[in-house]
């Protein structure tokens, strides 16, 4: 089966495939939980149990819009982090991008994450090699030949300048800079900052936009519905579009989802204190779309 056949680049048209890691998988025990989550920066320990709870229950919702899931597998050498399964790979027409991720920690989960979407059809087109790093949250399609990419504390320039080769050199790909966290393992993404929700329509956090990228996508015809800002750090700017503008997002976030329902937008919620809040990582990061359907 051709996955990539009637596939649409952009991040806001029907979800057809997605990949996702569940906690039980990703959080694996309670001695992981113990060793990794003061480590990895999480807000709080995570409780194992209602974090499958949730994961399981975010998976249904992905089901109940109509997408197909791969279930990702787990071995001793991820970590908590590896829930977030957006991070490791970067899906283009000519194959999969695997990410050198800016966080070491990281590094096994592309191959095994890769491994399990071969099995689906999805070939390796290339990898980003040392001393580039990218991870796939400071990327976004827009459409088959425009592509935005985030310069900034995980992704670097050496690794801009392989991904666009790896794309070829016809698609546009903006660079926008961005500011460094307070921390430096703390994580700042592009899609911290946006998730677009049609073709004409993006979530922002305006504070943190360049003003020449905002110009860019103006200039492209894309509207925004802002986050305030006591919604941002809840992650009001992490929104998943499973349709153009029917959006998956973080409960409890009533400013960023009475202002997606005003621009026309049908918004479905879910709990995510376990595998969401406490590590920072809200419905974009929980799933790597593999087909949006035209």
């Amino acid at each position: 089966m051709d996955n990539r056949t009637n596939h649409a680049w952009n991040e806001y048209s029907a979800l057809k495939l997605v990949g996702v890691r569940s906690a039980q998988y990703a959080f694996k025990n309670e001695a992981r939980l113990d060793t990794e989550w003061q480590k990895l920066r999480f807000h709080a320990r995570p409780l194992l149990e209602e974090a499958i709870r949730e994961h399981q229950a975010f998976r249904a919702a992905l089901q109940l819009s109509g997408a197909e899931l791969i279930e990702l597998g787990g071995n001793d050498h991820l970590t908590l982090d590896s829930i977030y399964t957006r991070d490791n790979i970067i899906v283009s027409p000519g194959g999969l991008i695997l990410c050198n991720m800016g966080r070491a920690s990281r590094t096994a989960e592309g191959p095994l994450n890769a491994e399990a979407f071969d099995k689906s059809g999805f070939e390796v087109r290339g990898r980003i090699e040392a001393p580039g790093t990218l991870e796939g949250g400071d990327f976004i399609w827009l459409d088959e030949k425009t592509a935005a990419v985030a310069l900034g504390p995980r992704t670097n320039q050496a690794g801009i300048e392989q991904l666009h080769d790896l794309l070829g050199r016809d698609v546009e790909l903006h660079v926008v800079p961005l500011p460094n966290p307070d921390h430096p393992d703390d994580v700042l993404h592009l899609m911290s900052i946006i998730s677009p929700v049609d073709g004409d329509l993006a979530v922002i956090y305006r504070p943190m936009m360049p003003a020449p990228f905002i110009d860019w996508l103006t200039a492209r015809g894309i509207s925004f519905v802002d986050v305030p800002d006591i919604e941002f750090l809840p992650m009001g700017c992490n929104v998943l579009a499973l349709n153009p503008r029917r959006v998956l997002m973080l409960e409890n976030l009533p400013v960023t989802k009475a202002r997606l329902e005003a621009a026309g937008c049908h918004v479905d919620t879910y709990k995510g204190m376990e595998i969401s809040r406490k590590g920072e990582g809200g419905p974009t990061c929980l799933t790597r779309p593999l087909v949006r359907a035209l």
